[in-house]
């Protein structure tokens, strides 16, 4: 999404703040008159113009229908500001919250850093299972807590060059992943000891292609009913890493690949990989075919769902899923009034479509995705069947948020090098740690 690399949501010191998050449940009987004059404050995360001109026009809507609350909208608010305006609480902080980081919404809902909605949304008569996708309901939860909403959503998918397909004779797109491995070697052009063209590039450190993103491809769990993590034990995990690294192999080794990559240009930039023909097929989100656009590509661009893994190919057409959370401050005193923002924001068909349609993200909700006034080309179809799919997924919530998929993660640099030789062994390594950091933040 150009508003952020999803990855960086990773960064370590991201986590160590966000484990520093408020404590305390928030009070949720608010007693605010929502009908009374009064002033709320926004803070979301967005700084582009248009995107910050897209966030005024939703906030213009919503004025414009609730006469009497007055929205002060404060923008280009990451995480480290915003739990630090949530810890110092007072009266200067936000009323209304949004985030990118889907994977700390387990911390955002455990620690009370976002206000229950339960009581907002009973009030309200919403029965959210008829209005949003199941894996945004999710990502918005953690254990029964509802402390966020999805305000529109990002489905990943794969991108391949049609002219490149019809090159090398390649009628479709792959479904399923050994197909995906032949038409990646089929693609690739060596050239020296690097590539006039890469069918694919397969690294953890490539653009989208890291764990978590792979693994939406597998049926697959990460922690048992017990919530300790079964990355060892589900055979999916081995499976999916052991064809990654077969992958890294047979394209010319992990030395070479990543020497190619070092000569990428940047992944928001017009020099990404895919727009300037040095990969011929990229997984990302539905954020790159304008970007593509604006770069000027020069050939035909499909799109197509990620393959699955074969035996799972009944699947097909599945994708990750995340996106942007909003919620409300536990510290503010106009609670009722920003509920109505919320509420406004993520369920009003009309704000999600003139939003989605204003930064080219995928809406949040049913009736938006099936709107008559969303702009859908056949390439962005793709993304908006990815959300819709029931099989479509994100990682689950955890009390230390994405520190998990940071750990699973890191013991993927070392198994694609190498570096670490037995996956067996470095599962069951990776999982104790897994479960050793979740115990210590509970």
């Amino acid at each position: 999404m150009p508003k952020m690399p999803r990855k960086a949501v990773l960064a370590a010191a991201s986590i160590a703040l966000l484990t520093t998050a408020c404590t305390g449940q928030s009070d949720t009987g608010a007693t605010d008159d929502p009908n009374a004059s009064t002033t709320i404050t926004f803070w979301h995360g967005w700084s582009a113009p248009a995107e910050v001109k897209a966030i005024q026009a939703n906030i213009d809507r919503f004025e414009k229908e609730h006469p009497n609350i007055k929205v002060k909208v404060v923008g280009n608010i990451n995480d480290d500001k915003l739990n630090q305006a949530l810890r110092a609480g007072g009266s200067k902080g936000p009323d209304v919250v949004s985030s990118f980081t889907t994977s700390n919404i387990g911390k955002f809902c455990s620690s009370g850093a976002f206000a229950d909605l339960k009581p907002f949304i009973e009030k309200s008569k919403l029965d959210l299972d008829k209005i949003i996708p199941k894996p945004m309901l999710e990502y918005t939860q953690f254990e029964g807590t509802r402390c966020a909403m999805p305000l529109l959503g990002d489905a990943y998918g794969l991108y391949y060059n049609k002219d490149a397909f019809e090159k090398a004779g390649i009628k479709a797109p792959p479904k399923t992943w050994s197909e995906f491995a032949e038409v990646a070697k089929k693609l690739t052009k060596s050239k020296g000891d690097s590539y006039e063209q890469l069918g694919f590039m397969p690294n953890y450190h490539g653009y989208e292609t890291v764990v978590d993103h792979y693994m939406s491809q597998w049926d697959h769990a990460y922690f048992d009913k017990d919530g300790k993590s079964s990355i060892a034990e589900d055979p999916a995990f081995a499976e999916m890493f052991t064809y990654q690294k077969k992958l890294v192999d047979s394209l010319g080794g992990f030395q070479k690949l990543e020497k190619y990559r070092n000569t990428f240009g940047d992944e928001w930039g017009a020099k990404h990989p895919f727009q300037t023909g040095q990969v011929a097929m990229q997984l990302d989100g539905e954020w790159r075919l304008g970007m593509a656009e604006d770069a000027g590509v020069k050939f035909d661009i499909g799109t197509a769902p990620m393959p699955v893994a074969d035996d799972e190919v009944d699947e097909y057409g599945k994708g990750f899923l995340s996106g942007t959370v909003m919620g409300i401050a536990p510290q503010s005193k106009k609670q009722n009034a920003a509920w109505e923002l919320v509420k406004y924001m993520t369920t009003d068909t009309a704000a999600v479509v003139a939003f989605a349609n204003a930064i080219h993200n995928v809406p949040s909700t049913f009736a938006a995705l099936k709107s008559p006034d969303l702009t859908v080309d056949p390439g962005f179809k793709t993304f908006l069947d990815i959300a819709q799919n029931p099989h479509s997924n994100t990682p689950p919530a955890s009390v230390n948020g994405s520190t998990y998929q940071t750990t699973l993660q890191d013991f993927g640099y070392q198994y694609e090098s190498g570096k670490a030789k037995d996956l067996k062994a470095g599962l069951k390594k990776t999982a104790e740690q897994i479960d050793r950091d979740i115990e210590q933040a509970k």
